[in-house]
């Protein structure tokens, strides 16, 4: 009887170490019992494709395609409508280029909506690095984060409009890229805050209306 409770015992033993340890790296996918449809039949982006005569997973839109569908922050979601954010064909927009140069302005209207817009979005997405200011002193840096640019200094401010709309974009340097968490629409809403921030901190008392001077605190 002995023999066979140390039997059992090994057996155990192999058991756990043949499915229950880890530890060794391997692209296989570990025994499962229940998958839970935690693997599925489909192809990444980019991917190859065996299917199709070009190899290629992905398909283009058959040509005449009119993108439909989505919306913007200041429209319903799920209203239907031509959407061009799926063919992103205006470069000066979409990439904040013109040929090979920056884009120097804008393209959006510069109004007060806009401005709030920007000053909401940078407040959710900025500030906690640059801070309130631009200055590069947000929370962020007070926990240790190093090398923080302030953004509405003299130099920030020779950078043209589409050069910022890139920085936010894809990131620079320690900078991560915000294009997957900030609609265009928004980035250039932030980059029109931006101006008016750095315009803030560089002004002076001419450049403010004489009809709310004496407006103005000590």
């Amino acid at each position: 009887m002995r023999w066979v409770f140390l039997g059992l015992a090994i057996l155990t033993a192999l058991v756990i170490r043949a499915m229950g340890t880890r530890g060794t790296v391997s692209d296989r996918r570990p025994l499962m019992a229940f998958s839970d449809m935690d693997f599925q039949p489909r192809y990444n982006p980019q991917a190859a494709g065996p299917f199709f005569a070009d190899g290629r997973a992905m398909r283009s839109p058959p040509a005449g395609t009119v993108p439909f569908g989505g919306a913007d922050y200041a429209s319903d979601a799920g209203s239907p409508r031509q959407n061009p954010d799926f063919l992103r064909e205006d470069d000066a927009y979409y990439r904040g280029k013109q040929g090979n140069g920056w884009v120097t302005a804008n393209p959006l209207r510069v109004d007060m909506d806009l401005l709030q817009r920007g000053q909401e979005r940078y407040g959710i997405f900025c500030a906690p690095c640059h801070g309130a200011t631009g200055t590069g002193n947000g929370v962020m840096v007070q926990y240790g984060m190093v090398g923080v640019a302030s953004i509405t200094d003299a130099l920030h401010a020779l950078m043209p409009d589409g050069q910022y709309f890139d920085v936010i974009s894809n990131g620079k340097g320690r900078m991560m890229p915000y294009g997957s968490q900030i609609k265009v629409r928004d980035r250039w809403a932030i980059i029109a805050y931006l101006r008016a921030l750095a315009r803030s901190q560089n002004a002076s008392l001419s450049d403010v209306p004489e009809s709310i001077r004496g407006e103005l605190k000590p």
